[in-house]
């Protein structure tokens, strides 16, 4: 009985684990995801500083930003690691678009 009892109380616990570190990934994808989606909203409406504050707030800590331009389309991608380094593997991105508004700094940009 007492066996029986260790390897469930095991089990039990890798399986709480593994939840954890799947909400764990899954919260951090999302806040990539928003993070992105506001950066981009932002650069769309000529606030660059701004753009890189909300990532820094919003998205997991040691989150990176890239910019891409081309005329008014404006590419924003977030990229983290969940977690810092527990999960080494995974590795999240989410990337969002805009178009710059009309008489804005990042509307007047050379193609």
């Amino acid at each position: 009985m007492t066996v029986e009892a260790a390897l469930g109380l095991a089990g039990l616990a890798v399986m709480t684990v593994l939840l954890v570190a799947g909400l764990t990934v899954l919260t951090s994808q999302l806040r990539c995801t928003d993070a992105a989606r506001e950066a981009a909203r932002l650069l769309a409406r000529g606030q660059p500083h701004e753009a890189a504050a909300v990532v820094h707030r919003i998205a997991p800590a040691g989150a990176s930003l890239t910019v891409q331009q081309r005329g008014d389309a404006i590419s924003v991608q977030v990229t983290a690691r969940p977690a810092g380094r527990l999960l080494p593997a995974v590795h999240l991105d989410a990337t969002a678009y805009a178009v710059a508004e009309p008489g804005t700094e990042a509307g007047n940009a050379p193609g």
